[in-house]
């Protein structure tokens, strides 16, 4: 009888080593969880419009902004921070006369979404655990053929959204 008490001692005593240190091992592994998204959020060509925009300079493109349920209701809202779960998406393509409109209008006048740039899909990734050194925010980019960016390109996202910060690193508002 004591063997068999001394053996379920043992065994309870490993059993909680085991719990005790699995947490611990898992919370280090999100620490080091990367601040870059390489997967396309499936269905993201149907979320709801936020907004458009023109960039100039040299991108030159004319982009829609998109958000999933969760980050359309933030905005709606007006709710920041965006909660856990929120994606924003940004489709671009280049900013390109329309040759059919400005003849019909005598003028230059009308531009229109052209091909897509190289790097046409952008995600941000809200979740506040995973990605906390960007403020929560994870980033994606991808090519014409949907291939992520590589980390070096990623790395660039966070210190250019950073200095929006009281907006919750989110340049886009939303249009209603």
């Amino acid at each position: 009888m004591r063997r068999m008490t001394f053996l379920l001692i043992g065994v309870a005593a490993v059993a909680g080593a085991v719990a005790f240190l699995a947490p611990g091992t898992g919370h280090a592994d999100q620490e080091a969880a990367p601040v870059f998204v390489t997967t396309i959020p499936a269905g993201y060509r149907d979320w709801k419009l936020v907004s458009v925009a023109h960039e100039e300079g040299n991108l030159n493109d004319i982009r829609a902004i998109l958000g999933n349920d969760i980050a359309i209701k933030a905005y709606r809202e007006g709710k920041l921070p965006f909660p856990d779960g929120a994606i924003i998406a940004r489709i671009a393509w280049s900013y390109v006369p329309s040759e059919e409109n400005n003849k019909v209008f005598g003028r230059a006048q009308s531009f229109v979404a052209g091909p897509p740039p190289e790097w046409y899909l952008q995600f941000m990734v809200k979740d506040s655990k995973r990605y906390g050194a960007t403020g929560g925010w994870g980033y994606a980019q991808f090519d014409k053929d949907g291939k992520p960016a590589l980390e070096a390109k990623l790395k660039t996202c966070y210190p250019c959204h950073e200095p929006i910060k009281a907006r919750d690193f989110v340049f886009t508002r939303y249009t209603p």
